[in-house]
């Protein structure tokens, strides 16, 4: 199956309470979304409003606007399978959009890690972007207490900030703005978005990634937004903070890099600080090919298989990655990589490599 055929699919999480469920109705009621299908972990908790619901058959419900709605029962890569399998047969409709609703509690990670290490699902879904949740009034506390809404926010291509229009006075402002200031900190590329100003329609929040990236190449560059990050006033941060030690930053390279040796840096950086890679993504230059960019996107451990572009975003050949690491000095990656595009030989590259890897 081909990129531009393969159906796209978002992440939508954020930690309990943010307003997911709230959120996930308004998008169900969009016409974007009237052909989507939303799985999600367990349907006692989204409460999907009961107005749209028009019947169930087991774990597969059918909405008033056409939408399915699944419930996830075991692993992800089967639920997902099984509605692959029943679209092709025509027992449930032909939907051309899938939306993955995590709970509130949970680490992105492994969903990710579902849809870029199945072959069968790497040729029918395509990983579009992360759709995390954050509540105005409650989210600097989440994020003081729990690891994994840092994670959540970290991998978001969008993030969607709710409840601002409970914030009140002086005080409620500053509020505001300290949560938008802690989240662009945490994730300068995600483009953010308010419920309360009605932001957060379904055309802002998909279409995110390199779906069909063939043909939208200046998706690609709002994709990567790695001008973003330049813009980012570091601030010394206090260390008591869980996000004390996430930090983005971008690498920059007019050389090209070998085929050969991009797959050696990436199975080093897999190998040596996967744990740590919370995401990867951008476009690379490679020397066998110049003229057309390799697109890439990693979480941890796992690499998304890339795509060759027909051609640069902005007509500037050069690679550009943005990283979203945890205790990853961002020296420790640019020279990871340099030794790879300096084309050093031999025991020369290894000892090199090596040396940087466990830095």
């Amino acid at each position: 199956m081909s990129v531009s055929s393969a159906i796209p699919t978002a992440i939508l999480t954020g930690f309990l309470g943010a307003g997911k469920t709230s959120l996930l109705n308004s998008l169900l009621k969009d016409p974007m979304l009237a052909n989507a299908c939303v799985v999600i972990n367990e349907f006692g908790e989204v409460g999907i409003d009961h107005l749209l619901v028009e019947k169930s058959d087991e774990n597969i419900i059918e909405l008033a606007n056409g939408c399915l709605c699944c419930t996830i029962r075991g692993d992800l890569i089967n639920t997902l399978t099984d509605l692959l399998a029943r679209r092709d047969a025509g027992s449930i409709k032909a939907f051309d959009r899938v939306v993955i609703e995590t709970t509130g509690l949970a680490d992105p990670a492994p969903v990710l890690h579902a849809l870029v290490r199945d072959e069968f699902l790497l040729n029918r879904l395509r990983l579009e972007g992360v759709i995390t949740v954050v509540d105005a009034v409650n989210g600097w506390a989440t994020l003081d207490a729990h690891p994994e809404a840092i994670k959540q926010v970290a991998v978001a291509d969008r993030i969607v900030l709710t409840k601002l229009d409970l914030l009140h006075g002086v005080e409620g402002e500053d509020k505001m703005f300290a949560i938008i200031g802690r989240l662009r900190k945490l994730n300068p590329t995600a483009r953010l978005l308010a419920t309360h100003r009605g932001e957060a329609t379904a055309e802002r929040l998909f279409n995110m990634g390199l779906f069909d990236a063939a043909k939208k190449t200046p998706q690609v560059q709002a994709w990567l937004n790695d001008e973003a990050l330049s813009k980012v006033h570091r601030h010394h941060h206090d260390v008591s903070r869980h996000d004390a030690h996430i930090r983005s930053f971008s690498l920059r390279d007019e050389r090209a890099i070998s085929p050969e040796g991009l797959e050696v840096f990436f199975a080093m950086l897999a190998a040596h600080h996967g744990e740590n890679l919370l995401r990867m993504k951008g476009v690379i230059k490679l020397a066998d090919e110049p003229d057309k960019p390799l697109a890439v996107h990693a979480v941890q451990h796992v690499f998304h298989p890339p795509l060759r572009l027909a051609s640069w975003p902005d007509g500037k050949a050069e690679t550009r990655l943005v990283f979203i690491v945890r205790d990853i000095p961002k020296q420790v990656i640019e020279e990871l990589f340099s030794a790879f595009t300096d084309q050093l030989q031999g025991d020369a590259m290894t000892d090199k490599t090596l040396s940087l890897s466990r830095t």
